[in-house]
């Protein structure tokens, strides 16, 4: 039966649209032109960086502003094809790219995962739900949580005001309009209380958005954050 829903619909590139091999995979091209994140990054933010070492880096973004969560990571470097593929799933309906895109982002996150996580999406406000019919970041959380075999909330966060979109923000201006602007219900504060939990993004561009998280999760009680992003935007890698 799979033979022959290939022959009638063959797999198809997740980014160009080419014929490939195996359902949601990216075509020898897409692939190259993909910038995946590995080797030495900084534990924060998961950024690539140059070169190696025997101990744990931080860039230089993360030098100079305090992240309130504990470590992080990403999959793919927010430029050319991880561009694409994170606007797709932000707003393109593209539903099929959570799921390679968790494998991706499990291989990079397992190293900094501590037992019994609880994995937490970041929040999109009712109007803005409603409006798009979905959050990328509840699509990639579940996903997530099945490549890690941890579970996850959908609600665990509230975004408890609409916050006007952050493209074209300063670093300064982002961290300010979230300010106060994501809690835990209380009706979720149990779930968190004195439990590791792992915030999940499609992209992270300064941070502010995941440090509202963090912030919010911290108050409720979690006993650690650490975030992971399908992309990091990383202009100097």
């Amino acid at each position: 039966m799979q033979t022959l829903v290939h022959l009638v619909f063959p797999p198809r590139c997740l980014n160009c649209g080419g014929l490939v091999e195996t359902d949601f995979g990216l075509c020898s091209g897409c692939w190259r032109d993909t910038q995946f994140i590995s080797g030495l990054v900084c534990d924060s933010c998961g950024k690539p960086l140059p070169g190696q070492s025997d101990r744990v880096e931080h860039c230089d973004e993360c030098l100079a502003i305090a992240r309130p969560w504990a470590q992080g990571r990403a999959a793919l470097v927010y430029a050319d094809v991880g561009r694409r593929l994170v606007l797709g799933l932000k707003h393109g309906d593209r539903h099929d790219i959570a799921h390679p895109a968790a494998q991706w982002m499990a291989r990079e996150t397992r190293p900094i995962l501590r037992p019994d996580t609880l994995l937490v999406p970041v929040p999109l406000h009712l109007h803005r739900h409603l409006s798009r019919r979905y959050n990328q970041s509840a699509l990639l959380a579940q996903a997530l949580s099945e490549q890690l075999d941890c579970d996850w909330c959908p609600d665990a966060l509230r975004r408890q005001q609409a916050t006007p979109s952050l493209d074209g923000k300063s670093r300064h201006e982002r961290f300010e309009t979230l300010a106060g602007r994501i809690s835990v219900p209380s009706i979720r504060t149990r779930l968190l209380k004195d439990r590791p939990v792992l915030i999940v993004d499609d992209v992270m561009t300064t941070g502010a958005t995941l440090a509202a998280c963090t912030e919010a999760c911290l108050a409720a009680g979690a006993s650690e954050v650490c975030v992971s992003v399908l992309a990091r935007v990383a202009q100097d890698a």
